[in-house]
């Protein structure tokens, strides 16, 4: 099985998220990961202690060197940092890639809590790269953050998932895993369908990444010419058995553990 993925994204120096849980994920699956990095940041599990931006350029030079050699299958996104990368991700996309599909994972602020995209970056995002997006997948506070508005618990998530996708992305699958209780819900909503799935928390504090992996997951099935729903099915999955697999690593939140399933 094949899938080129083009992962435009920023570097997590432990390995946990970003650029690295992407590359794990997507060779996991069995496709092939080619990479524009954003930024780089110096993190652990413990946190983000600095963050090195990419210039805008460079992301620029990688995407082109990828796509007029290499091609890909997918493309998806993850830290874009700044309003400068988003718009060159859009300008290239657009000029070399306009029919390939593109999941956006609108990562904004780290587990920690170190902010990812620049307060003046979401306008941005959401008029030159979310009308773009074949998938969305927001958790609950990035969501809250792209609405403008609070989303009041579990009800309110279908309602929310498709006011995302009036935005202009073809679907969105808005992640439940913020609210608490056992049982987990992540909504999806696409063009004539929604529906919703469900699994058990796994009580565990190794979940770091599980945003990127599951994004990549997915990238990497519309990749293979999987159908949405079953290439999200199967990323799914393939979280809830990396999280289970987690080998414990640091003292904060850790990594999944990511292999071939």
């Amino acid at each position: 099985m094949t899938g080129r993925v083009l992962i435009v994204a920023g570097s997590d120096s432990g390995g946990g998220a970003g650029i690295e849980a992407d590359i794990k994920t997507v060779t996991a699956l069995k496709g092939y990961a080619a990479t524009a990095i954003t930024a780089l940041t110096a993190q652990n599990t413990q946190g983000i202690s600095a963050i090195f931006p990419v210039p805008p350029d460079f992301v620029r030079q990688a995407m082109v060197a990828v796509l007029s050699d290499i091609g890909a299958d997918c493309v998806k996104t993850g830290m874009l940092h700044d309003a400068g990368v988003i718009a060159a991700v859009a300008d290239i996309l657009a000029a070399l890639a306009p029919a390939v599909p593109l999941v956006v994972d609108p990562v904004m602020v780290a587990t920690s809590g170190t902010r990812l995209l620049d307060e003046g970056a979401i306008a941005v995002l959401k008029a030159r790269l979310i009308p773009r997006a074949t998938l969305l997948t927001p958790n609950l506070p990035e969501a809250e953050v792209l609405l403008g508005r609070p989303i009041a618990g579990a009800d309110a998530m279908i309602e929310a998932a498709e006011a995302l996708r009036a935005l202009g992305a073809g679907a969105v699958m808005l992640k439940g895993g913020h609210l608490s209780g056992d049982l987990l819900r992540d909504v999806v909503v696409e063009a004539g369908a929604r529906y919703v799935l469900e699994s058990r928390r796994i009580p565990t504090r190794h979940t770091h990444g599980t945003g990127c992996t599951l994004a990549s997951a997915i990238a990497t099935g519309l990749a293979q010419g999987m159908a949405l729903r079953a290439a999200i099915e199967r990323a799914h999955g393939f979280v809830q058995r990396a999280i289970a697999a987690a080998p414990g690593y640091g003292k904060g939140r850790g990594p999944l553990g990511i292999s071939c399933q």
